[in-house]
């Protein structure tokens, strides 16, 4: 009898296998998305899955960018609209909008609402500066990228706090 994987278990697989692949190739791996009209690189390695948005229940007295708690496949995660927490206006909720699963590694069930996933990009050819505090990378057509850093998002204390 053949070995039953769930999907969450195959999606974990396949990135292990996708990141083993670009150490060894030297490669990085980036997942380019859009907040709020601005390019944004998130690593590979602090997504576990990108889905379309979820239906979402509102959590009352919580912050305006905290957009509510979903559940996926039994695992309530806290969906954090990321234009509207860097005061951006807010995500559109539109079809294109999609949120990415934090990995499992940070130890939090968080979920990040962005506008659209633009696909993986390679940014160690790009120029790279640092703008107030964050890594600012320009591709090779002049567009702008900024580098999300999750960990840093992840102990920002207003983060952590959607209580109004």
């Amino acid at each position: 009898m053949s070995k039953r994987l769930n999907l969450r278990e195959f999606q974990q697989g396949l990135s292990n296998r996708i990141q083993a692949k670009d150490r060894a190739g030297n490669q990085v791996s980036t997942l380019g998305v859009q907040i709020a009209g601005a390019n944004w690189l998130v690593d590979m390695g602090d997504v576990s899955e990108v889905l379309p948005l979820p239906p979402l229940t509102r959590v009352p007295l919580s912050k305006s960018w905290f957009r509510g708690v979903t559940n996926v496949r039994g695992n309530l995660y806290c969906v954090a609209d990321m234009a509207a927490y860097q005061h951006n206006g807010e995500a559109s909720g539109d079809i294109a909008n999609r949120v990415l699963l934090l990995a499992e590694r940070h130890g939090f069930n968080a979920a990040l609402l962005v506008d659209r996933v633009l696909g993986l990009r390679d940014a160690r050819t790009w120029q790279q500066s640092e703008a107030e505090g964050q890594s600012e990378y320009r591709d090779n057509q002049g567009g702008t990228w900024h580098k999300l850093d999750i960990v840093g998002l992840l102990e920002q204390a207003e983060f952590l706090q959607v209580a109004i």
